[in-house]
């Protein structure tokens, strides 16, 4: 019979060995109870880790999604405060056109309100959130509108020169008491429309006419954003320059009469064009919310098949840490046992 050999050192170096892998067991179970899912998922799911990955990006993209759409939601509804803001400043200045067609208020009344409702389009279309323009387009780091009231932006310039072109002189020159109401409707129509209406908006308007385009559910799209280009923006801010321009023009009463009967038509077409673009604003804000909360129950249905697949036993993962813990300080009880022997004290 052969006798072997135990030293103090080869024992303790088993139990330096056997801590290791207890702690990093520790470590492991730490992280799942705390996580709730599988430390190491490949290696607890096999074949089925593929399906994890799937549920996982489907996941992150839905909720990709659903972040897309709090933004959008939040630009639709300042946008449509924006429009009320239009809307009502398009009002106040549709009731001040009456009361001038009915000879009830001076010209630079109806003029100061002009420029009033100018300058409440100016700053509410150039309003932003989270340093985008909302009534830019997609060019939304670039402000959409420029000053309509201010003589150097290149609009008013334009129609100052248009006039100056159509009739051969200012607008502040005595002639200008000549001018017909047939004469002057010829250059709204020819000379002024054009300017707003047609290409020369772009003296106006920086915004684009694209409209941002957002993904609201995986398999759906919708406008969410408005351009300063519409229809109904246009005419106000035609009617609001006529009326701010040429109000202080050298016009004979009749002309000026002619001119606010027109413009009280194109405000008023502009009103029907804003409250159709508020609609379909409205519209776009339910699609996003509609989509928003499938996005959500989406998101429930794959958390819970993914806590299904990969998740823990909450209390098996507790009393796992519990029981490495004991084995940890038992490991270490033992050590510090083990490091006291020695011979001296056995002979002693």
């Amino acid at each position: 019979m052969k006798a072997s050999s135990v030293s103090t050192a080869a024992i303790s170096e088993a139990m330096r060995y056997s801590l290791m892998k207890t702690q990093a067991s520790l470590v492991k179970a730490q992280k799942e109870q705390s996580t709730g899912f599988y430390a190491d998922k490949g290696l607890a799911l096999g074949a089925r880790t593929s399906q994890s990955v799937t549920f996982n990006r489907e996941l992150e993209r839905i909720k990709g999604i659903i972040d897309s759409n709090s933004m959008a939601t939040a630009r639709l509804s300042a946008t449509q405060q924006a429009l009320s803001g239009i809307e009502n400043a398009a009002q106040t200045f549709l009731s001040a056109l009456g009361t001038a067609v009915s000879g009830d208020s001076q010209s630079a009344m109806t003029q100061n309100i002009a420029r009033d409702t100018l300058g409440s389009m100016s700053s509410l279309l150039n309003s932003s959130l989270n340093g985008e323009y909302l009534f830019a387009g997609i060019n939304t780091d670039v402000k959409p509108i420029s000053d309509f009231s201010d003589p150097s932006t290149a609009g008013v310039t334009a129609f100052q020169n248009a006039f100056v072109a159509k009739f051969g002189f200012s607008m502040s020159d005595p002639q200008a008491a000549s001018i017909s109401a047939t004469d002057m409707d010829d250059f709204i129509t020819n000379n002024v429309e054009p300017m707003f209406l047609g290409a020369g908006w772009s003296d106006w308007s920086s915004a684009s006419d694209q409209p941002i385009v957002g993904r609201i559910a995986l398999n759906e799209t919708t406008e969410t954003s408005v351009s300063a280009n519409n229809a109904g923006v246009r005419k106000l801010a035609m009617a609001g320059v006529v009326i701010e321009q040429l109000m202080s023009a050298n016009l004979s009463t009749g002309v000026r009469q002619s001119l606010i009967k027109r413009t009280v038509s194109v405000v008023g077409e502009a009103m029907g064009d804003l409250a159709n673009l508020r609609s379909v604003t409205g519209i776009a804000e339910k699609r996003v919310s509609d989509a928003s909360d499938r996005m959500d129950q989406q998101s429930t249905l794959l958390e819970k098949h993914i806590l299904k697949t990969e998740g823990v036993d909450p209390y098996e993962a507790a009393t796992r840490v519990s029981d490495l813990l004991s084995h940890i300080e038992t490991a270490y009880a033992l050590t510090a046992r083990m490091q006291q022997l020695s011979l001296l004290k056995y002979l002693s």
